[in-house]
């Protein structure tokens, strides 16, 4: 199973609510980079898109794109192929570097909230040991929260009996100040399915059980290696 796909994609679509869907381009690799699209404001905004064939049909459903937007410094994966194909901007937040240069294609900054949707931007994480700079994006009337590393369900972010697990690099210092106050219907991540149901619980237990639970986790990722 390859770290990252290529080539020919398979879109896997995943986490389709009333206000949006996901889709996994590669469902065989094992990263499971994941992707998501939502409607606000009228428009479709896409989240760290990971392109693949049948997208723009996808997409289509939900009506016309409005923008692009990259939540994490490493996760400009095909957002300027996308947003030149639906002839919109790129959104990256205002104080993150590194990045608007890195795209080819128009860029707009957003500050505390994503244009005029309804989406607060919060600083997951903006760190240059290691580096690492994360937008998350909460609509507290639908109760969509959007993160693209900090958690995820990839089995490499899951201690055993977890349903939502915080990164393997940061189970030592979870995002507890950025996220532990929000109350979530649906969880979507940069990694893996989202978390539709009982969200809120699966993130207080995720960030409380993180460092209690991370010798789980780096345990059950040394068998893995040692047996592949």
């Amino acid at each position: 199973m390859p770290m990252k796909g290529s080539g020919q994609s398979d879109l896997r679509e995943i986490d389709r609510w009333d206000g949006g869907v996901g889709w996994i381009a590669y469902p065989d690799e094992q990263m499971q980079r994941a992707s998501h699209a939502f409607v606000a404001d009228g428009g479709v905004w896409v989240v760290d898109p990971v392109d693949a064939d049948g997208l723009d049909d996808l997409l289509a459903e939900f009506g016309d794109v409005a923008g692009v937007v990259v939540m994490l410094d490493r996760h400009k994966r095909d957002a300027a192929a996308v947003a030149n194909r639906h002839d919109v901007p790129v959104y990256v937040p205002d104080w993150m570097a590194g990045v608007a240069g890195k795209l080819d294609a128009p860029v707009e900054r957003f500050g505390r909230e994503l244009a005029d949707t309804g989406y607060r931007a919060i600083t997951v994480r903006d760190s240059s040991v290691p580096p690492w700079q994360e937008v998350g994006l909460y609509h507290e009337a639908s109760g969509t929260l959007v993160v693209p590393e900090s958690v995820g369900t990839g089995d490499y972010f899951l201690a055993p009996g977890e349903r939502l697990g915080v990164h393997p690099m940061l189970r030592l210092f979870p995002p507890e100040r950025a996220l532990g106050s929000l109350s979530p219907e649906r969880i979507l991540v940069g990694h893996g399915e989202g978390v539709m149901q009982n969200a809120t619980s699966a993130l207080r237990d995720a960030l409380d059980g993180a460092r209690r639970k991370s010798p789980a986790l780096y345990g059950k990722t040394l068998r893995a290696f040692l047996s592949g």
